[in-house]
């Protein structure tokens, strides 16, 4: 009998060295090899291949339904996924610990038991902890199957035998192959589980999702391939207002653009209709402080308004400093270098601090021109007006550029009261402000004093 493989794998990112290095030379890590082994297959036993179809067909014949897609029962998670669950599918959630990703896909496989038998599998709780966290969500427990062996070929052939429309595997990290000499949640098992069951999944016609941990810089625990080998990444995001944020980083059947939000309580995940009103702190009638500015972004076929807070105050070293984990520092940095050009205000010498209401991340061009007013107020110490608002991409020569979906924006400001909106859009006899002095003029005239 042949010795077993020896290999290194590097935890980062999956990449096999023959030979123990101190750096891995595809993604840089330190000191990130680890030494596994694999068992070669036994004479006269074949390796167990689990593909849909070995003949070749015309792209033409293959069959198509409209119902191979699903509506998971979540409003939110449907419209991440591009429509609803597909079938067949492989899926990959991840989150921090805690975050509710256990929650939402039993919550999921309550809706979808109606259709199809479903199939939970656990490897990090008993069966007793996953019944209670049915019974404390008002679950049907009798209309879910509970699997708590984690080993791989028992999971093929329990998806072979019962062939469930539907499957949850709580947690990628727990999965363990025979022929994979290292422990649960090594690389090289992750890897080889995750393609195995995937694969299972689509020759049984099933959906599968895979709940997978993160690292501590916020990225799906184990080699990137993984990421390669499913059809969607979704990731769940905390807000500092309890709020979650549910996105996509792939997705083969539908946008990427689309972002869902779900507040949290004892009876699960429930989906938010109205994102205004969250991520839109509530205004006062006297006015609004200085260093307040609002406008509205576009997340995929989702238009709400959000409130951006800035505080500018001298810096203690002379050195400007900038802190904000909400809108990129690249992007602070660049509207302050603007208004010190074209605007006169003296902002390298100062601490800047920004925030978004609701802990959303923002990543839009047309932040900027709301940024820029929003620095101003606070430097200044003058406040905007309660009824303005304002979107657009600045220009490093101070122009206030066109955004896409002007018209959605501009329609969702008005719904939400704001009556005098600034853009470089022209629109509903409003004028265009053509540079962020004519912004500044316009949104701080009369406002002095």
């Amino acid at each position: 009998m042949k010795e077993s493989a020896v290999h290194y794998v590097c935890r980062e990112c999956g990449h096999i060295e023959s030979k123990w290095n101190g750096r891995c030379p595809e993604c840089g890590s330190w000191n990130s090899f680890d030494e596994e082994r694999t068992v070669p297959l036994q004479k006269g036993r074949k390796e167990k291949q689990t593909v849909m179809d070995g003949s070749v067909q015309r792209l033409s014949e293959i069959p198509y339904e409209s119902s191979m897609r699903v509506s998971s029962g979540i409003d939110e998670l449907d419209r991440v996924l591009g429509g609803g669950v597909m079938r067949p599918s492989s899926v990959l959630v991840g989150g921090e610990p805690g975050i509710g990703k256990s929650t939402i896909m039993i919550q999921m496989l309550d809706s979808l038991s109606s259709s199809a038998p479903v199939l939970y599998v656990s490897g990090e709780e008993s069966p007793s902890q996953v019944r209670m966290r049915a019974d404390r969500l008002s679950l049907r427990t009798d209309s879910i199957s509970i699997f708590c062996d984690t080993r791989l070929e028992s999971l093929s052939e329990t998806i072979e035998r019962i062939r469930p429309g539907y499957i949850v595997i709580d947690s990628l990290q727990t999965l363990y192959s025979s022929s994979v000499v290292s422990m649960a949640g090594s690389p090289n098992q992750i890897k080889a589980c995750c393609m195995e069951l995937s694969l299972a999944a689509k020759k049984a016609g099933s959906a599968i999702f895979f709940i997978g941990h993160v690292t501590k810089d916020g990225y799906i625990a184990g080699p990137k391939i993984v990421e390669h080998i499913v059809d969607t990444v979704l990731y769940f995001e905390s807000a500092e207002s309890g709020m979650r944020l549910l996105r996509a980083s792939k997705n083969r059947f539908g946008s990427v653009d689309e972002i869902g939000l779900f507040s949290m309580d004892q009876s699960g995940l429930h989906g938010v209709k109205d994102p205004s009103s969250v991520f839109l702190a509530s205004r006062r009638e006297s006015g609004i402080p200085s260093g307040i500015a609002f406008t509205s972004v576009v997340e995929g076929s989702r238009t709400f308004a959000v409130e951006i807070q800035a505080l500018v105050v001298p810096a203690k070293t002379g050195l400007q400093r900038i802190y904000s984990d909400r809108i990129d520092t690249a992007r602070v940095s660049r509207v302050a270098a603007i208004l010190q050009k074209h605007a006169g205000l003296m902002l390298s010498d100062q601490d800047i601090y920004v925030n978004v209401a609701g802990g959303i991340k923002l990543s839009e061009v047309s932040i900027e021109l709301a940024l820029a007013l929003a620095l101003y107020s606070s430097k200044e110490d003058i406040p905007l007006r309660s009824s303005s608002a304002a979107f657009g991409e600045l220009s490093l020569a101070g122009e206030v550029r066109r955004v896409a979906f002007a018209d959605r924006r501009m329609k969702n400001l008005e719904e939400m009261g704001f009556s005098e909106v600034l853009s470089g859009e022209t629109s509903g006899g409003r004028k265009a402000v053509g540079n962020i002095k004519a912004a500044l003029i316009a949104a701080f005239s009369n406002r002095r004093g």
